[in-house]
């Protein structure tokens, strides 16, 4: 009797931890790709990204990665507590002249199979008030904001290199909201471990280009209905801007 059950128990591990291995906490499963992020001064950061959440958007950041697109951007804006976004094509947070967007793969545009939070390292796409217009730009949380779930795609997680964040998030800023860095850190290049996932070239779409500016301090979504914006985006809420050309 006793040996039966310390067969069954085994069996149990076994399965148990089977299941730990296609699962992991920020709630990837299946083959999850990697990638290493390496700044100019040194510091690297390293994160596992997340097909079953959003995989064109997964596969649109390995697209950039394996391109270079990355190589000599700068991490420009930061929000304590919230995230650190960077990937624009000039620094400045403006998109004008990025060839492409892809659809928003989050639950308030129909895509109800990404229910990964914004909680510490996750990664997200910024976009601008349209909700398919995210395209070369992204965030790294550095803390925990509910508000943005839902409303961005998230599709990653920061394995290693968190203090990276820490120090670039608390680092000085300016600007009239008092989130554009003053020393924008540069990142010297991103590299993609595909770690077994089928990778595909990104589905895109015509650029959406809109005159969008990030909201102001303590306006809420209903009174900047009738503005450009339009966007149930929060205060200090990642944007990707983009020029109407």
């Amino acid at each position: 009797m006793k040996k039966t059950l310390a067969i069954v128990l085994s069996i149990c591990a076994a399965a148990a931890l089977l299941g730990a291995c296609g699962k992991t906490e920020g709630g990837g499963n299946g083959p999850m790709p990697l990638i290493t992020i390496i700044m100019e001064d040194g510091g690297v950061i390293k994160a596992e990204l997340y097909p079953d959440k959003a995989p064109n958007t997964v596969n649109n950041f390995i697209s950039l990665a394996n391109s270079g697109w990355f190589e000599g951007k700068v991490f420009h804006r930061a929000v304590a507590g919230m995230m650190i976004q960077g990937g624009s094509p000039n620094g400045d947070g403006m998109s004008a002249g990025f060839p492409y967007s892809i659809k928003g793969e989050f639950a308030n545009n129909g895509f109800t199979q990404n229910d990964l939070k914004h909680t510490r390292g996750v990664l997200s796409m910024a976009r601008t008030g349209i909700p398919d217009s995210a395209g070369c730009q992204f965030f790294i949380m550095h803390g925990v904001y509910p508000s943005l779930d839902n409303e961005y795609a998230t599709f990653g997680k920061v394995t290693s290199g968190m203090d990276v964040v820490d120090k670039i998030a608390t680092s000085p800023v300016t600007g009239p909201q008092r989130d554009q860095l003053v020393a924008k850190p540069a990142i010297k290049s991103v590299t993609a471990d595909l770690n077994g996932y089928e990778y595909a070239e990104p589905v895109t779409i015509p650029a959406q280009q809109a005159p969008v500016m990030p909201p102001q301090e303590g306006t809420t979504a209903q009174q900047q209905e009738g503005s450009s914006t339009k966007s149930r985006t929060t205060t200090g809420a990642p944007q990707d801007e983009r020029s109407q050309e």
